[in-house]
């Protein structure tokens, strides 16, 4: 059975290069995730306040939680960043991470673990643990362990690694007058006192009362909520919630319902909930797509034909109207439809009754007709392309679905769903997203709005690694990345080189470039991009105004030279 070796442990240099600090826009990466540099007095003012408010027990429990729940998360990088080390190694991943986020000084005396065979065991060293600085500051030397979050986290990160629960105990506490801190870990079916430990990851009684009051009204909720055969529409945004409360409003009437918006919003889900919502819910819902359909054969689609009626009209067949007889009809496209189709039309939503083509008699026709369009009706009419009759007949009961960049606040839990639905239907496990793809997702315009959303979750999910978050270049592959800052060695920041500077340089070489000329030639494309706009190309390169004009002068001077 494989031992642990005393330190050192592995280099970390693989983890420091996965810490990257962004200045710019006030954010810390760890492999995706984001991190904050928080003072630990805080941390300790936070731990004081809820000492007094709900006393010792349950702070413990509450710290200990947080703590597993973060060593879950830092358990996923274990394999992902040293996939073909040995366990050992691997496992070192979260002692590294530990001392690299400043939590405290790791030292493995003693690891046995078999993974294949299921077994653990553990015996680590703790120095200067945040925990035991501030609790001691606070309240005194203790009689018992204080060491509570970094023990929750040992048993997180552990039981994450393992894939079954494996729990440490604190056998030693500088807080109580020891030189080290000491915590041993075993897998809990290995500790006589199992049921007891386990109680403390356990949520609280209280915590649970709330999540199941919790779960009640969310269920309330979404049977209020529209909702088609695929389950509700999802959004939580100002924008979002005005258009499902006007959808709402309209499902118990029999109004006449324009959906605008953008290609990819989503009107055909609002139609089918619409549908789903009114008392048609039992009849036929169907759609028509009138830009998909040829000219000549709108017509006959839409209202029927009758036997004869043109070349190939070998029987009588019914149209889109009467097969939606007692329930919805939905017009996609509607700003595509012939101006001759659009007067038959403006007839149905008048009287009621429809005429199959070569046909003479009318035929009365129930039906709720919802309309889609993704052109600007008006803008339509004023050229020409559209009957203004016929606009003011269906714009009754206008409803805007707005886009998806101004919906910033669903694009989470909309993704959150698409990741679910996609991992089922591809037979793959994903554990979400990164908070870097998260970001990024927030960040992008979405010029395909839901659409695209649905295409690069799916894309996501078949190239994310098994059992790992999906990350922001599963999604984005062309996405630039900024060059990061990380932490050497010595424990300072450095910035990292761009990507592909390789190729940048090998460019520069071929060209046969000295750095003066490759100096000068960036130089006079900002200012050139900029139209001579001095501040503008400054901002571009990144330096001042007067440093531009002051490496601008040495271009002057290198070329008179």
């Amino acid at each position: 059975m494989p031992t642990l070796p005393p330190p050192p442990l592995p280099s970390d240099a693989d983890l420091r290069r996965m810490l990257h600090f962004s200045a710019s826009d006030g954010r810390i990466w760890l492999a995706g995730q984001r991190m904050l540099l928080v003072h630990a007095a805080a941390f300790g003012s936070l731990r004081r306040e809820l000492m007094r408010s709900i006393g010792r027990e349950q702070t413990r429990r509450l710290l200990m939680r947080a703590g597993y729940a973060s060593g879950e998360r830092d358990a996923a990088l274990a394999r992902q960043v040293r996939r073909d080390a040995s366990v050992l190694d691997m496992f070192a991943v979260g002692p590294q991470l530990h001392m690299l986020e400043g939590a405290v000084q790791v030292t493995a005396e003693d690891v046995e673990l078999d993974i294949a065979a299921g077994t653990f065991r553990g015996v680590f060293r703790w120095d200067h643990s945040w925990e035991v600085e501030t609790h001691v500051r606070d309240f005194g030397p203790q009689n018992e362990p204080v060491c509570w979050m970094l023990l929750g986290y040992a048993s997180g990160y552990t039981s994450a690694f393992m894939g079954r629960p494996t729990l440490f105990k604190e056998v030693a506490c500088c807080a109580c007058g020891a030189a080290h801190c000491r915590i041993e870990g075993r897998l809990l079916s290995d500790w006589p006192d199992a049921e007891a430990m386990s109680r403390d990851y356990a949520p609280d009684s209280l915590i649970v009362r709330l999540e199941d009051l919790q779960e009640q009204v969310d269920t309330l909720r979404s049977t209020l909520e529209p909702a088609d055969e695929l389950g509700p529409l999802i959004g939580r945004s100002k924008s979002f919630a005005a258009a499902a409360e006007l959808l709402r409003k309209a499902a118990a009437t029999q109004v006449t319902v324009l959906l605008t918006g953008e290609t990819g919003v989503g009107k055909e889900r609002f139609a089918r909930a619409l549908h789903a919502m009114s008392l048609r819910k039992g009849k036929p819902f169907v759609a028509v797509n009138c830009a998909a359909l040829p000219a000549e054969l709108i017509e006959s689609e839409l209202f029927g034909a009758e036997k004869g009626a043109f070349t190939g009209a070998g029987a009588a067949r019914q149209g889109r109207f009467e097969r939606a007889d007692g329930g919805t009809l939905l017009l996609d496209e509607l700003g595509e439809l012939p101006l001759p189709a659009q007067a038959k039309l403006l007839r149905v939503l008048q009287q009621g009754e429809i005429e199959r083509l070569g046909g003479t008699q009318a035929r009365k026709v129930d039906v709720r007709v919802i309309a889609a369009t993704n052109v600007d009706l008006q803008a339509a009419v004023a050229a020409g392309r559209f009957r203004s009759d016929l606009m003011y007949r269906l714009n009754v009961y206008p409803i805007r679905i707005p886009p998806l960049r101004e919906r910033t606040d669903d694009i989470e839990p909309l993704a959150a769903h698409l990741l679910q639905r996609f991992a089922a239907l591809h037979g793959t496990r994903v554990a979400g997203f990164t908070d870097r793809a998260l970001d990024a997702m927030r960040s992008y315009p979405w010029p395909g709005n839901v659409r695209e959303l649905e295409n690069l979750i799916e894309r996501g999910v078949i190239l994310a690694t098994s059992g790992e978050p999906v990350d922001v270049h599963d999604l984005f592959p062309t996405l630039p990345g900024a060059a990061p800052v990380t932490v050497n060695a010595a424990g300072h920041l450095e910035r990292a080189a761009p990507n592909g500077s390789e190729a940048l340089y090998d460019e520069v070489m071929n060209r046969g470039l000295s750095l003066d000329e490759l100096e000068d030639a960036l130089i006079r494309e900002a200012v050139h991009r900029a139209g001579g706009n001095l501040a503008a190309a400054a901002r571009a390169l990144g330096i001042t105004r007067p440093q531009l004009s002051y490496r601008l002068q040495r271009v002057r001077d290198r070329a008179r030279d």
